[in-house]
């Protein structure tokens, strides 16, 4: 191809989902409503971790942090998908479209080693409870938060600025609701299968390693809990570690599928579908897994709540 023939992409467009303009209209307050919900949640339960002084501990500093995640991962793709339902040209900016892709996945490798010091903390907590005050202080808790958003930004820079450089020059047509790995590298006019092959590489290890830890991590929570004499001290120990196992299990459960499993026996309904569980609905759920099974979360919010009335009655 001369140089004189390439035209180069200076915008994408997102097909997400297609239909008729029902479909769309009936979509966009579908996606608008579980986004409203997860907002809620998630802030709900960064509300109460700061203003009630129970809740000051490192669990709960964790858990927190986990719902910033959770907000900052669902802006980056949300906003931009309900933009999307109610217009007619569906177009990304070139830059726009990178700088999603890159938030998107930064994220979510920031959220795979937070949920590994979330498994940390629980089998400090329960394997040795009398020097877990002495351990997991208030500053090794945020120095391990920053160390995850510090790796789960930088993992990813050097691979997607390559893939950000590679020529695009037509179609420009992404047949999905954001900018993701592989229908981004099928646009481009030259083959990178080395930046793609390490792309997957950088997602598989970060994906096997956490879920490995996570595991290991529960295989010893479960060991030492089946060792508590009372069936009450053990009820309680499942009953802190249970909503952090169903989170883990809904967030790798699909992320497996999409980026560590092959993908192409799926269709590209089902890749979407997939991404939208864990992208979308998994983040609008940990709210509601986390304050349900929870008795000092349920109590905090119940307490924001009230004092929100009482101010309103005022």
């Amino acid at each position: 191809m001369n140089k004189s023939e390439v035209s180069i992409v200076t915008h994408f467009v997102l097909l997400g989902f297609p239909g008729p303009w029902e479909m769309q209209i009936l979509l966009f307050w579908i996606i608008l409503s579980i986004y409203i919900l997860t907002l809620t949640g998630n802030m709900a339960i960064i509300g109460a971790v700061r203003w009630d002084p129970r809740l000051h501990t490192p669990m709960y500093v964790l858990l927190a942090n986990f719902s910033f995640l959770e907000l900052c991962y669902v802006t980056c793709t949300v906003p931009k998908m309900l933009a999307n339902f109610l217009s007619k040209t569906k177009t990304i900016s070139f830059s726009g479209c990178f700088t999603q892709f890159y938030f998107f996945f930064a994220l979510g490798t920031t959220e795979c080693f937070l949920l590994c010091i979330m498994a940390f903390d629980r089998y400090l907590a329960i394997c040795y409870p009398l020097h877990y005050p002495s351990i997991m202080t208030v500053r090794l808790c945020g120095i391990l938060v920053s160390l995850c958003w510090l790796i789960g930004f930088l993992g990813h820079l050097i691979p997607i600025s390559f893939i950000s450089q590679l020529p695009f020059c037509g179609p420009n047509i992404i047949d999905h609701f954001l900018c993701d790995m592989n229908p981004l590298v099928a646009l481009s006019c030259v083959p990178g299968p080395i930046i793609e092959h390490v792309f997957h590489f950088v997602c598989t290890l970060f994906i096997i390693v956490t879920l490995f830890y996570i595991l290991g991590s529960y295989a010893l929570v479960l060991r030492s809990v089946l060792q508590v004499p009372s069936s009450g001290g053990r009820r309680k120990a499942f009953s802190t570690c249970g909503s952090h196992l169903v989170v883990v299990s809904l967030f790798y459960g699909t992320i497996i599928v999409m980026y560590v499993s092959p993908t192409f026996g799926n269709s590209v309904a089902m890749q979407k579908i997939i991404t939208l569980i864990y992208s979308v609905v998994t983040p609008a759920l940990n709210p509601i897994i986390y304050s349900l099974r929870n008795k000092d979360m349920k109590s905090a919010l119940h307490h924001i709540i009230c004092g929100m009335r009482m101010i309103q009655g005022s």
